[in-house]
């Protein structure tokens, strides 16, 4: 709404984009208004401006021939002609290239943009795991075969960091073939040195990530999770070895991190600019500035649709790899802690520790929006049972409660799937609030379970003297 005072207007540009104040000239036309508006909002193009009774304004005509007198004139962003952009969503696409396709005429492809889509996870994940079943095979073998495994891992890794097209998601095989190279060189069949080898295969990793993310044209936030997830092993794992803790100790550690890291990941991941919360400008004149309110033209905060998508795309790329390395920490952590009871009365504690670490994952997937993140963390909690049950195969073989376990599990999961299938289960808010309730009890029981895991209740009962 424009209230004139004598050669000054004030408007209101209503659009898409926002709204912005203006205070112009009585003389300006409206194609000065036009681009006045763009210039707040950065648009590269000016949109086209309509009277709220007049329709499309004519841009060479003045505010006062357009009619836009005291109090009469409001002006709305509407559509525009070819060649100029109306909203945000349209952009100015030269003639004969089809929507969708950029104007080099490169179309995007699977591994292109700042997250790659189905596909391009697709190949991701399957180079990422040809390239550890190469490390495998090259630990298991020896002699030359482990030597040409080694070279071509290492030479995988070094095209893969090394800049050119797609560099953003192929530099995230750079530390996959390092740490698989490294997997190779340093394995033993030694289980008490298991996690000291995890500690050399993470740090190698995560150099190869460093090196990549320098090499990178721009920042990579997963090969920085990547850094921090290995860097962050490596410094547990030396430091159990530092001060002689058992390798069950480590491994429950690790899995207990893992298991708890999802409840803190999206806190860490979405970092807000100060100038998206707060008026900067605004807050440099108060009540305790001796100086004057500025006076003239003045305008609305307006947060630029492109900086908001960047800090969620940046969120979003955090939170997948923080569930990436979720998943890896957990798999490979839960059956090492089985695997390395010593003493019997710890696999009750051992078990427990596995069996609340999934069901905390599961249930901490819940809450998770994006469909990558939720889909690891899911497979993270599964792939965590799936390791106790091949663990209780054994003892339960000798009667019939393998196929009682089998039936009860495949019962729940079918229930869980209905109950999200029909809409409700953990969509509602009444199972939300409890479902948030148990992921807390759940979450609690197994930082408490890391004191049965380790054998702190054995060593205390076997230390305290008989009265």
């Amino acid at each position: 709404m424009a209230a004139g005072a004598g050669d000054v207007l004030a408007l209101s540009v209503h659009g898409p984009r926002g709204v912005v104040d203006l205070v112009v000239p009585a003389g300006a036309t409206v194609a000065d208004v036009a681009a006045e508006y763009a210039a707040q909002l950065g648009l590269p193009v000016a949109p086209g401006l309509a009277g709220g009774s007049t329709g499309p304004l004519d841009p060479s005509r003045s505010l006062r021939e357009a009619g836009g007198g005291a109090g009469a004139l409001r002006v709305a962003v509407e559509p525009a002609p070819v060649g100029v952009l109306a909203t945000s969503a349209e952009r100015a696409v030269p003639p004969g290239v089809p929507p969708g396709v950029p104007a080099d005429g490169i179309g995007p492809g699977p591994l292109s943009g700042p997250a790659p889509g189905l596909l391009g996870g697709l190949l991701l994940g399957l180079a990422a795991l040809l390239g550890v079943l190469a490390g495998w095979a090259g630990a298991m073998s020896g002699g030359g075969a482990r030597t040409a495994t080694v070279t071509l891992l290492g030479l995988a890794a070094l095209v893969a960091a090394l800049p050119g097209r797609s560099v953003p998601h192929r530099a995230l095989l750079a530390p996959v073939y390092a740490g698989a190279a490294a997997y190779a060189v340093v394995w033993e069949p030694v289980p008490e040195r298991w996690p000291v080898l995890l500690g050399v295969v993470a740090l190698v990793s995560a150099v190869a990530a460093g090196v990549a993310r320098v090499l990178a044209p721009g920042p990579s936030e997963a090969l920085r999770v990547w850094t921090v997830v290995g860097a962050t092993l490596f410094v547990l794992t030396t430091l159990g070895a530092l001060v002689g803790a058992p390798a069950p100790v480590v491994w429950s550690v690790l899995l207990v991190l893992a298991v708890l890291a999802p409840r803190f990941v999206p806190g860490l991941a979405v970092d807000v600019p100060d100038q998206l919360l707060v008026d900067l400008e605004r807050l440099s004149v108060n009540a305790w500035s001796a100086r004057e309110r500025p006076v003239g033209r003045r305008g609305r905060t307006v947060v630029p649709p492109a900086l908001v998508d960047e800090v969620a795309s940046r969120g979003a790329v955090v939170v997948t790899a923080a569930s990436a390395g979720v998943l890896a920490v957990v798999v490979g952590s839960a059956p090492a802690r089985l695997a390395a009871v010593v003493h019997t009365p710890d696999v009750v504690g051992a078990r427990a520790l596995v069996l609340l670490g999934g069901a905390a994952l599961l249930l901490a997937a819940r809450s998770y929006r994006h469909r990558a993140a939720r889909a690891l963390l899911r497979l993270a909690g599964l792939g965590v049972w799936v390791a106790l049950l091949v663990d209780l195969a054994a003892s339960l073989q000798a009667g019939a409660g393998l196929l009682v376990g089998a039936s009860a599990v495949a019962v729940g999961l079918a229930l869980v799937a209905a109950a999200v299938a029909t809409g409700r289960g953990w969509r509602s808010a009444w199972w939300s609030r409890r479902a948030e309730v148990l992921e807390g009890l759940v979450g609690a029981f197994a930082v408490a379970a890391l004191v049965p895991a380790t054998g702190l209740f054995r060593l205390l009962w076997e230390n305290v003297p008989d009265v």
